[in-house]
């Protein structure tokens, strides 16, 4: 029998884009799929052929400041799109009621809506996964955790919000699992992988149409260094200028993101070797490269596994340390602390992962994994049997 089933997630690029497959998958198999997200990220949805609800929300711009203002400025962005979104989801789906909702970890009203509608909640995961016995807010590397302040805070403005709508408060990271839980990674990534029951599925990452971006480097000759900070804390062009300074008329043909909050004349002037850009088709640019100097977003390290690149960390912020810190724990490349890093440190750090035969072997049983953890198919099943 054929579903409706709804997607709720936050407008930010890391939590939307490995949904989209699956919502492919499920259109494919003659699912009908509705998708409320923001504006920012709405196009996405509704190329995939979702039917879009429009959240009135925007994923703001962290800025520049501290860990603790970055943070800040997302916890305030949670409170407003609860407060925002509610309304919202209550009358579509009063009017149109999901047989199922899928809800991003991270977007807290979508578990919401699910309980108030008396229907299941299916908890997609893009990082690591939290249960009753492991949670990321305890996992971070010393130095590199979540603010402690930040989280009595949150517990107490979001459970404020969620009075006034009247609907018990969900919090975003919650060791709370849903009816069903779709893990977009491997079990062999997952810290704790082994306490993980039934309820949790590791399919894997999944890249759909967008693993087939065409892309080709300059030099096809010269090795290839990709840099990048992922699409939300990357408003860094003191690093950029460190990556020239590293790479800037070296060996290397470099490939350097640089976001859309930072100017290009912000970082000086470019080698000839080094291709400076916005954005760049992600995968595509993993196919050719050598090594990725990343933020190490959960999105990110998968790509970079599925395309067998080792990783030189560099993250913003906690969670991305955890999967810095996992990254090295299982030679799949280096993690450097992002407060004590220069430009002797990041060029040594790729050389050396770009030629330590470990880690490419490493790297190759991973990638063997990664590939074969099922994917959009997998969760698709999953769901389809989770419903029947």
């Amino acid at each position: 029998m054929k579903k409706h089933i709804a997607f709720v997630s936050m407008p930010a690029a890391g939590h939307v884009n490995p949904t989209l497959p699956l919502v492919a998958e499920l259109l494919r198999r003659g699912h009908r799929v509705s998708y409320a997200v923001g504006h920012g990220m709405a196009p996405a949805a509704k190329s995939a052929g979702a039917e879009l609800v429009e959240l009135p929300t925007e994923l703001p711009k962290p800025g520049r400041g501290s860990l603790s203002e970055r943070m800040g400025v997302l916890l305030d962005f949670f409170c407003e799109d609860l407060r925002a979104s509610i309304p919202v989801l209550r009358q579509r789906f009063a009017a149109d009621p999901p047989d199922a909702i899928c809800t991003d970890m991270m977007t807290p009203h979508g578990r919401m809506i699910a309980e108030e509608l008396g229907v299941p909640a299916i908890v997609l995961m893009p990082s690591m996964a939290s249960n009753e016995h492991f949670s990321i807010l305890e996992a971070a590397p010393p130095g590199e955790e979540f603010p402690a302040e930040l989280f009595t805070e949150m517990t107490n403005r979001i459970g404020q919000v969620a009075g006034e709508l009247g609907v018990r408060p969900v919090l975003p990271f919650q060791a709370q699992s849903g009816d069903l839980n779709l893990v977009f990674l491997p079990r062999e990534f997952q810290l704790a992988g082994e306490t993980f029951d039934e309820r949790y599925r590791f399919i894997g990452p999944l890249l759909g149409e967008r693993d087939q971006q065409p892309w080709q480097p300059r030099d096809p000759h010269a090795p290839l260094l990709y840099i990048a900070l992922g699409t939300a804390f990357n408003d860094r062009p003191d690093f950029y200028r460190m990556c020239l300074s590293a790479f800037g008329d070296s060996r290397w043909q470099v490939a350097m993101s640089i976001g859309h909050d930072v100017e290009a004349g912000e970082i000086g002037p470019v080698p000839d070797n080094v291709e400076v850009r916005a954005s760049f088709p992600q995968p595509a640019v993993l196919r050719h490269a050598s090594a990725f100097v990343s933020h190490t977003g959960m999105n990110s390290t998968m790509e970079s596994l599925h395309a067998a690149v080792p990783l030189v960390a560099v993250p913003q912020m906690p969670e991305q340390a955890i999967n810095a810190a996992r990254v090295q724990e299982l030679g799949l490349g280096r993690h450097l602390d992002p407060e004590a890093v220069t430009a002797e440190v990041l060029r040594a750090a790729v050389e050396d992962v770009a030629a330590d035969e470990s880690i490419r072997a490493n790297l190759e049983n991973m990638r063997r994994i990664v590939r074969s953890s099922g994917g959009a198919a997998a969760g698709a099943e999953a769901l389809e049997n989770h419903l029947a």
